[in-house]
């Protein structure tokens, strides 16, 4: 029965050729005898959705929080054994790994929107076909971003902020990482094709698997070998290709809900085009969070100096653990809300956005309570630097006031993205960081001085807060008339 409903149900919307229903047909007929093909679509399907998303996201969040452990660990290590001027330099770095993540996760996200509706929808072709585009252009990203990067390496350096004496130190880190962008491009956007089968578990093995390879390399090459910041990022580039490695098995294995078809990796101007369009909201999001912090990066350097940049870098490798659970819950989302939204579930998609945005809120409620309580004592594990110690908890107490309302803000923005919203979930993407936050980076400073680059943060929250909620309830007024 289910074989021959997924057959009717697909083949009048693909009917190209003769040739294309065979082969659509054989697709389906081989997929629909793997049980752990069946059993993920059905548990997307029925499985009462407080339980479905802790299945989803767990393993998310835990493999998020595992990958941005070799971020922290980088910064604690470069701290012990460079200094103070070694967390600046990868405080500089960030916002261009940003940029390369950014657009991986463009191609990533855009895709995995695309195949979890069409598995929804039991449109198995369009599924593979978007698998196959997805894997081409991160391929021809990643090539071109190792070229671009290391020809342009300086010029990038000093536009995100660097001084003469960063410089250096800077291009140590980055000469490296460039190398190996197709690696990191790959495993970036690839973890959101798995879960968009519904195999979150892989989707964890693949981040913790790059984690724990980098956290034993890392003091290794540090320490060991004394590399320092080039030690960094060799073990990074190492782990991103083991992880690549095993993503790609899995999708060349047969215990997966879609192949790799070579056909399907020739570009399709109609899917490459519905990739970009829906995951432009999270490049537009990555991208405004590395123009945010270049243009952080040069006020803090005006008001502070490097002191100010180290600072800035630490407060934010503390703020990236806080918020990978609360993108583990959207990620957890995702699969959920654009199966049954393709599906035309809707009060099972409208139940999957109430409970996420619950569970991020009170995750970011217990968080705030943790950073404002032990400030002192999780700065304290990244340097020993007494002046930086001190500057980065007075910082952080400001930075940290409105954390309570970040994990609402990221559910919303994933909601748009899963829906194929591409507009709104631009507009959500830019509010915060770009609209609001950056021109009170830049006037509240006057008046301030250097706190006032840090209290721009939590103001410009609970502005985005109020606009984003707003949004939000207009989004369930409509699952509300289609439910009805």
């Amino acid at each position: 029965m289910q074989e021959g409903w997924v057959f009717l149900n697909v083949v009048p919307r693909v009917n190209e050729d003769m040739h294309t229903e065979i082969i659509l047909r054989y697709t389906i007929s081989k997929h629909s005898n793997n049980s752990s093909v069946d059993k993920n679509q059905k548990m997307l399907a029925t499985e009462k959705i407080p339980k479905l998303l802790f299945k989803q996201s767990l393993p998310a969040i835990v493999g998020l929080l595992v990958m941005s452990l070799y971020n922290v660990v980088d910064t604690i290590f470069i701290g012990q054994s460079v200094g103070a001027i070694g967390i600046a330099a990868l405080t500089i770095a960030s916002p261009i790994q940003m940029i390369i993540v950014a657009i991986a996760m463009t191609i990533g996200i855009g895709a995995s929107s695309i195949i979890s509706r069409a598995l929804g929808e039991k449109d198995i072709l369009k599924a593979e076909r978007t698998l196959g585009n997805f894997f081409t252009l991160i391929i021809l990203f990643g090539v071109s971003t190792t070229i671009f990067g290391i020809f342009f390496i300086t010029p990038l350096e000093l536009l995100f902020g660097a001084s003469k004496t960063i410089i250096p130190y800077a291009t140590e880190y980055l000469s490296i990482v460039l190398y190996g962008a197709v690696f990191l491009c790959f495993t970036a956007g690839v973890n959101n094709i798995i879960r968009a089968e519904g195999n979150a578990k892989y989707a964890m093995m693949v981040m913790i698997l790059s984690t724990v390879v980098n956290l034993i390399l890392d003091p290794i090459f540090i320490f060991g070998f004394d590399m320092g910041l080039r030690g960094a990022a060799l073990a990074t580039v190492i782990a991103q290709i083991i992880a690549s490695i095993f993503a790609l098995h899995y999708f060349l294995s047969k215990k997966n809900s879609i192949q790799i078809h070579i056909k399907n990796l020739k570009l399709k101007l109609k899917i490459t085009k519905e990739i970009i369009a829906i995951g432009s909201s999270s490049l537009t999001r990555q991208a405004a969070g590395s123009v945010e912090q270049a243009i952080l990066n040069h006020s803090l350097g005006f008001y502070g100096g490097d002191m100010a940049i180290a600072t800035f870098g630490i407060l934010m490798r503390i703020f990236m653990v806080i918020m990978m659970p609360m993108f583990g819950f959207a990620q957890g989302m995702q699969p959920v809300l654009g199966y049954n939204y393709g599906a035309k579930q809707f009060q099972r998609a409208k139940e999957s956005i109430y409970y996420s945005i619950r569970s991020a809120t009170i995750f970011s409620g217990i968080a705030f309570i943790i950073l404002m309580l032990f400030t002192a004592e999780i700065v304290s594990v990244f340097t020993s630097d007494s002046e930086l110690i001190e500057q980065s908890i007075h910082a952080g107490k400001i930075i940290f006031l409105a954390t309570p309302l970040i994990g609402f803000q990221i559910i919303a923005s994933s909601v748009y993205q899963t829906l194929g919203k591409a507009g709104k979930a631009i507009i959500l993407s830019v509010l915060r960081q770009l609209i609001i936050l950056v021109p009170l980076a830049l006037i509240l400073p006057l008046y301030l001085g250097l706190d006032g680059i840090f209290y721009a943060f939590p103001i410009a929250d609970v502005f985005s807060a109020t606009i984003i909620g707003f949004m939000i309830w207009l989004e369930f007024k409509s699952l509300n008339k289609k439910i009805s």
